[in-house]
């Protein structure tokens, strides 16, 4: 169905079949009662200390012996967080966080060349997304102090990390 055609169905629904249909929806479907629950009382800072929480137990875990240090994790909240329409300053913060905590789990332990691939390409996309979003200047010193911290490590494709960092200048 088109969107047009469904603005046609919509428009010619009584109001109260319409508010049982969404109704519906929103016991049906998790996606629908997330995205009303969200639009209702978006308790944004608490997501965000939640996936925080979540994130930083990847990689320095509270029960289990065994890091994963997962980059899905974090990607999965980002991408969540976007599609539900947070503060972009708060997406940014979750992306450096995420960044800041594997540079924090690189100092501690050996990692695999995979892992460093992988924060270039979230390097990549925090720089991406900041710049797109008009929030670069409020996060400049952040993602600086991060790169910094990956030519202070030795991290390998420093080159590519500084290419990053040339995009925006």
């Amino acid at each position: 169905m088109s969107k047009r055609a469904l603005k046609t169905y919509l428009s010619k629904m009584p109001k109260k079949a319409l508010e049982e249909q969404i109704l519906e929806l929103y016991t049906k479907f998790p996606a629908v009662k997330t995205y009303y629950d969200f639009a209702f009382n978006p308790k944004e800072d608490k997501l965000i200390q939640e996936a925080k929480a979540k994130i930083s137990n990847e990689y320095f875990p509270v029960r289990r012996k065994r890091p994963r240090a997962r980059r899905s994790v974090a990607q999965k909240f980002i991408k969540h967080f976007i599609k539900l329409g947070v503060e972009p300053n708060l997406i940014a913060d979750v992306m450096c966080y995420n960044l800041e905590i594997a540079q924090t789990f690189s100092m501690e332990r050996n990692v695999a060349d995979s892992f460093y691939k992988s924060m270039l390409n979230s390097f990549n996309e925090v720089i991406q997304f900041t710049v797109n979003q008009g929030v670069f200047p409020d996060f400049k010193t952040r993602i600086v102090k991060i790169y910094k911290e990956t030519q202070q490590q030795r991290w390998p494709l420093e080159e590519d990390f500084s290419k990053a960092l040339d995009i925006i200048e």
